[in-house]
């Protein structure tokens, strides 16, 4: 991806990190750039989930059932702590375009990520998928 140049110089150190990650798809280091109080703001579920671990369990889980994931874009807020990463994915036979919105620190740690996706019969196909993967561990991580 393009380097954008307002970044908060740790949030781009953080951001290229994310996309190496995804790019070989080992979320293994994804603890060093996640904030322990971070939230997922999923696109099937109104409250959001909180924790690390939440967001970590989130997105490893996401990164298995995607299939041909691919970015296309990314934007950032004028203050360089925020970006837009345009993807899109397959889950089985349904095609999808999302974005993930991705918020930062200073110190460069992500404490906000919302996922959203297009078309309806796309996102029922991720939610169906995380939901039989994980439907038994989230509601530990709801807010309250």
């Amino acid at each position: 991806m393009a380097d954008l140049p307002n970044l908060h110089p740790k949030v781009a150190a953080s951001l290229a990190k994310w996309h190496a990650m995804v790019e070989s798809k080992n979320l293994d280091d994804i603890g060093g750039i996640i904030h322990p109080d971070a939230t997922f703001r999923s696109p099937m579920a109104f409250k959001p989930y909180h924790s690390a671990q939440a967001v970590m369990l989130l997105l490893r889980t996401v990164l298995t059932v995607f299939e041909d994931f691919a970015y296309h874009r990314q934007l950032a807020s004028g203050d360089g702590l925020s970006v837009v990463l345009e993807f899109s994915a397959r889950v089985g036979d349904k095609s999808l375009k999302g974005i993930d919105l991705i918020q930062f620190d200073a110190d460069g740690l992500i404490t906000d990520f919302e996922v959203m996706v297009r078309p309806i019969n796309g996102l029922q196909a991720l939610g169906g998928e995380m939901g039989a993967r994980l439907a038994h561990l989230l509601p530990a991580y709801k807010a309250l």
